[in-house]
């Protein structure tokens, strides 16, 4: 008698394994959310990775573009990249305004 195979039913996601370890916790949750616009304060993003923000995400526009300078996704944009959205800070309201990017996964 054969033993009966495992199988998992539950869905391989590339896109959160492509997530840094430290900003998948974001990416869960924009990536779980039904809003085409979720708007998150520097402090929620806190609570949902677990730590501080570093003092440049705090400080510069920058930290917040979809890609470096180098025309690759930074690390943490990877989080709402992969979960379909574009991300525009606010720094003085410190809220980041994340909004369904409308193109498909596929050619970004």
């Amino acid at each position: 008698m054969k033993s009966p195979e495992i199988v998992s039913i539950a869905p391989k996601t590339p896109e959160s394994t492509d997530v840094p370890a430290e900003y998948r916790s974001l990416h869960k949750y924009l990536d779980g959310r039904y809003a085409d616009t979720v708007v998150l304060r520097f402090a929620e993003i806190e609570d949902l990775i677990g730590v501080a923000l570093p003092d440049l995400a705090r400080q510069r526009q920058d930290w917040w573009e979809d890609a470096g300078a180098d025309g690759e996704p930074s690390t943490q944009s990877r989080s709402w990249i992969r979960a379909t959205r574009t991300a525009k800070v606010n720094l003085v309201a410190q809220t980041v305004v994340f909004e369904r990017d409308a193109r498909p996964k596929t050619t970004r």
